[in-house]
């Protein structure tokens, strides 16, 4: 893994949940149809998808495993390729779930409890201990890792049309970029914002013709999760 693990994963992962929370506190129905940057979804569509994954997060952090660790922070998200078979049905599974909450405070008011729930969980867990969730064994703190980039990238996706949003947590932005090094294999170029690395590396934004040129026979890696 490249670069440093954060050294509080449970405090990075409650300002990364506080970040987004932020933002989704100041919504209203209008907004929340809003587009974002996941493809086919509205603000109220990834909220609901964010909402699902702290609750896995949850649910993980209060799952002890015996079995022997087979995914860190980093490996963890080499099985999340862009257009993996049942990506379209997960988006309109999203989809429909969203639309049924008429009132949009409700959808955000669950969406708050349960992240801010997420974050005690995660205050309260052994970093060693190991969990299981999608199928692997992680430690706890490579969990909260794993949900801290989670939630960073679907900020940025949330805020897309929203351009006096709050920011990510520099905590957040910092765990996706340690991520990213890690699944490229080195650091990406210095000269790369948080914000930038984040998008081309998850597959929001193309490279260019100089990016490809400055990463060589990277390049072809990318996008390195989607």
């Amino acid at each position: 893994m490249s670069g440093d693990r954060p050294a509080d994963p449970a405090l990075t992962l409650r300002t990364a949940y506080e970040a987004a929370s932020a933002v989704v506190a100041e919504l209203g129905d209008e907004e929340s149809w809003l587009p974002t940057g996941c493809t086919g979804w509205a603000v109220r569509d990834l909220v609901l998808h964010c909402l699902d994954d702290a609750r896995r997060g949850l649910v993980a952090l209060h799952t002890p495993c015996e079995e022997p660790v087979d995914r860190d922070a980093v490996t963890y998200w080499s099985d999340w390729r862009p257009e993996a078979p049942g990506a379209a049905n997960g988006r309109r599974w999203a989809r429909v779930n969203a639309s049924m909450f008429l009132d949009f405070g409700q959808l955000r008011d669950l969406y708050t409890e349960t992240v801010t729930a997420a974050g005690h969980a995660a205050a309260s867990a052994d970093p060693a201990a190991r969990v299981t969730t999608q199928g692997h064994v992680l430690t706890a703190g490579d969990l909260m890792t794993t949900l801290t980039v989670e939630a960073t990238v679907h900020h940025l996706d949330m805020v897309v049309r929203l351009p006096l949003a709050a920011a990510p947590s520099a905590g957040g932005l910092a765990a996706v970029r340690t991520t990213l090094d890690g699944l490229l294999g080195r650091p990406a170029p210095p000269w790369w914002s948080d914000t930038h690395y984040a998008r081309v590396g998850t597959g929001r934004a193309a490279l260019t013709d100089a990016e490809r040129a400055a990463l060589g026979a990277a390049a072809h890696r990318f996008p390195l999760f989607g």
